[in-house]
């Protein structure tokens, strides 16, 4: 069950409501169709969330089943550590996306106010080619994920897929590298996420294309 919450937001000082939610929204919408642009979002695949607050942990997350070329500032759910719907006065209850639990323990583990999940091809291909991890050493590129481009040796972790939003949790725990800001979810797509939307987007892109780098070169 949920229960109506209009308590302040932890990261920013406001309170929840649904002026706050709207606007995280709005700010996940443009990052949709920006990654919908990029065909890392077809169909209605993919989902982005952005921490709304820390005490208690709330995120607002696109919601499921919708195009995330076309979202509105409204097409987003809050949901809980558990990825469970959380009630906001004047917010729609729409469905949050099945893999909202991931986001929220990525959030939980990591410190980081937004998550990006795209289904982007060179990160299926990349997991299927080496599923024990992507590694990667000696590309300028990587220090747009904040690791160095010169003789630091970067993993990114491949993880196995599951539709049980606890056991892929738990596998995420295990495999995350707290210096490496993204996981490759084997036959499914990347989680990356940062500071804010803009630095998870950096990283997103900075991780496709690195992705891409280690296909092209193998």
């Amino acid at each position: 069950m949920s229960t109506v919450e209009n308590r302040p937001a932890g990261i920013a000082g406001t309170p929840l409501d649904a002026d706050h939610v709207h606007a995280s929204g709005a700010r996940l919408a443009v990052e949709a169709a920006r990654f919908t642009g990029y065909g890392w979002m077809r169909g209605t695949s993919g989902n982005i969330s952005e921490v709304v607050s820390r005490e208690p942990l709330r995120l607002a997350v696109t919601a499921s089943g919708l195009d995330k070329g076309e979202l509105l500032a409204t097409d987003v759910a809050v949901v809980g550590p558990r990825g469970e719907s959380v009630a906001v006065e004047g917010v729609e209850p729409l469905r949050p996306s099945a893999e909202a639990g991931l986001h929220a323990r990525v959030a939980a583990l990591t410190g980081a106010d937004a998550v990006v999940h795209v289904h982007a091809l060179n990160a299926v291909v990349a997991g299927r080619r080496w599923p024990g991890g992507v590694l990667l050493r000696d590309v300028e590129t990587l220090k747009g994920i904040g690791r160095l481009a010169h003789d630091d040796e970067v993993t990114i972790p491949v993880i196995g897929n599951s539709q049980d939003m606890g056991e892929l949790g738990d596998w995420f725990e295990a495999a995350h590298d707290p210096r490496t800001p993204a996981v490759i979810v084997a036959d499914h797509g990347l989680y990356a996420w940062g500071a804010d939307l803009r630095h998870a987007r950096h990283v997103t892109e900075c991780v496709e294309w690195l992705l891409a780098y280690a296909l092209a070169t193998s």
